[in-house]
């Protein structure tokens, strides 16, 4: 099965093929974080129909006649009605990179391609059994926020903000991760399952609103790579631009002391990622615009459920 949500063009491939086994393996590991979430002292903030009583209180006009407690109201001689706690669902919010830097691939597809691939999945997951997803897009010149949503409804908002950001031209400045996580953390106002997708370059402003965000929520990052960002090749003098700022370094790639010091550089810079990570108590997986994304985040998820 292919899932997509625009025209496919050579520069700009797409996730690529999503099997219906992969994707049925997501859903028994995502199920199971869910299960996880709901086992503790979590409940629905919201009163409607469900299975537990919330409480009793006095009729008032305009209540449903069908909630009235007969014992309650014999007693008191006063007519009361039932209100039921709202069934408990899980929230997930999806927090989407859409930088110009995710707009890099040099191996089967753009770190945009991977992050749209990783976004559909999840969102075919989690809007399953009545759960909402909401969505909180990045990086561009027109940062979003979709709502959350029950079932399909939250999909097609997932993929409104996916054939928003395709469509519209990309921009040269700063990606502000910071306060994506800062409006994420403002809308979630029940305990939710977040998952950031990005490449996590840019301003380190995020630290301090992501430990924020993962002592409320249950987090999981999901870094996007490619393999020229890790090391140079040896391909003579070239211009590096920075997508991000515009800024441009010229290097003569033919240097393997540099080269060497480019992919220490790097290994160390991503590393110092991971232990940021970890020590928020945030699950971080990697994956690659090279080989199979999906497989990669599937055994993740297995792992940690």
């Amino acid at each position: 099965m292919k899932l997509g949500v625009h025209e496919r063009l050579p520069e700009k491939p797409g996730p690529g093929p999503i099997s219906e086994g992969l994707l049925r393996a997501l859903d028994i590991t995502v199920a199971r974080r869910m299960e996880g979430l709901l086992a503790g002292d979590y409940r629905s903030r919201v009163l409607g129909q469900g299975s537990e009583l919330a409480q009793i209180r006095p009729y008032v006009l305009g209540d449903d006649v069908r909630q009235i407690d007969w014992n309650v109201t014999a007693r008191t001689g006063e007519p009361h009605v039932r209100v039921q706690q709202a069934e408990r669902v899980l929230v997930t919010w999806l927090v989407l990179d859409t930088s110009p830097s995710m707009h890099f691939g040099t191996a089967d597809r753009r770190k945009a391609d991977v992050a749209e691939g990783v976004a559909v999945a999840v969102g075919h997951v989690a809007t399953r059994r009545g759960n909402r997803l909401g969505v909180v897009t990045f990086g561009d010149g027109n940062p979003r926020s979709a709502p959350v949503r029950q079932g399909r409804r939250g999909l097609i908002g997932l993929l409104s903000a996916l054939r928003e950001e395709a469509a519209g031209p990309e921009r040269v400045g700063a990606t502000s991760l910071g306060e994506a996580v800062r409006r994420t953390d403002g809308l979630a106002r029940q305990r939710s399952f977040v998952v950031v997708v990005s490449d996590f370059r840019g301003p380190n402003d995020w630290r301090r609103p992501l430990l924020q965000l993962a002592g409320r929520h249950d987090v999981m990052a999901v870094e996007i790579r490619d393999p020229r960002e890790q090391e140079l090749p040896n391909a003579g003098e070239l211009w590096l631009v920075d997508p991000e700022t515009g800024r441009q370094l010229h290097v003569d790639t033919r240097s393997a002391k540099l080269r060497r010091r480019f992919a220490e550089a790097a290994a160390a810079e991503r590393a110092g990622l991971s232990r940021s990570l970890a020590s928020m108590g945030v699950r971080h997986v990697v994956l690659s615009t090279s080989g199979d994304w999906l497989r990669e985040l599937a055994l993740f998820l297995r792992r940690a459920a």
